[in-house]
């Protein structure tokens, strides 16, 4: 099996956090490390306010464990309806990787 990397691209609108966004947040990144294949997340928001979340998961079946998990779809929909002014979700399985440190 190969492992799953997804990439979640994202604007947030100006109330987001006063809809709490960050308390949801870091309840689905808890949510999501309790999942069998859960590998890491991590999150970088650039100069332009563009928020990136990189996920990765030991499987594609994982992965799918993880999206379909029913807590996970409903902030899905309230981040639609309170978070996101945009968002987009790349998934890939990882060919190949390498890595280098001193």
């Amino acid at each position: 099996m190969s492992e799953v990397v997804t990439v979640f691209r994202s604007r947030l609108r100006d109330d987001a956090y006063d809809n709490g966004y960050i308390d949801r947040a870091a309840e689905m990144i808890e949510r999501a490390k309790q999942n069998p294949g859960f590998l890491e997340h991590k999150s970088f928001t650039a100069d332009d306010g563009e928020r990136v979340s990189i996920v990765r998961f030991a499987s594609p079946e994982a992965h799918y464990k993880w999206a379909g998990d029913a807590g996970h779809r409903a902030v899905q929909q309230q981040g639609r309806d309170e978070f996101y002014l945009e968002y987009s979700i790349t998934v890939a399985d990882v060919r190949r990787e390498r890595a280098w440190s001193v």
